[in-house]
């Protein structure tokens, strides 16, 4: 895909799951996504426990789609495999997780390219700063907001642009 083709909405891209499946991101058309990128390592951690509230409590509103990555701090140092077991284990993690990959720098998968390009998806140019920073993207795949790590997944803010 080159850059002049550039997708017009989130439905656009395909993903790899973490069990190395490929996703299409418009299986999700209708529901709102909150997507995030992820840690194990990262004083933000626990945010796990609080995404997978959101997910449980607002499922039928919202997708949240996690994206480990390991680009601050060496925070995501593990495999699929062992990311995928620690998400289970220690925060119960049921909502979708994908392949690791890079959220920014000369690496950034395309999706985050996407994402952090206000050219590309007409509403914001905020790259992830650090480890959970979180996208809303609305049911038609267009991304409505940013979030940066240090708003927690419930808060007031978060989930009242969700249930709008």
């Amino acid at each position: 895909m080159t850059e002049t083709t550039a997708p017009a909405t989130v439905y656009d891209f395909t993903v790899k799951a973490i069990d190395g499946k490929d996703v299409k991101l418009s299986q999700y058309k209708g529901k709102k996504l909150l997507i995030v990128n992820t840690a194990s390592e990262c004083g933000y951690t626990p945010q796990y426990k609080e995404l997978e509230e959101l997910y449980k409590k607002h499922g039928d509103k919202v997708t949240v789609l996690g994206f480990p990555a390991n680009n601050f701090g060496g925070q995501e140092p593990g495999t699929n495999e062992q990311i995928s077991s620690f998400c289970e284990k220690n925060y119960g993690v049921t909502f979708p997780l994908f392949s690791k990959i890079s959220v920014k720098g000369d690496d950034t998968a395309p999706l985050y390219k996407f994402l952090s390009d206000k050219a590309k998806n007409g509403a914001v140019s905020d790259a992830p700063s650090w480890n959970f920073c979180k996208y809303l993207v609305d049911e038609q795949g267009h991304v409505v907001g940013f979030y940066p790590s240090k708003v927690k997944p419930l808060s007031e803010e978060l989930v009242a642009a969700i249930l709008k």
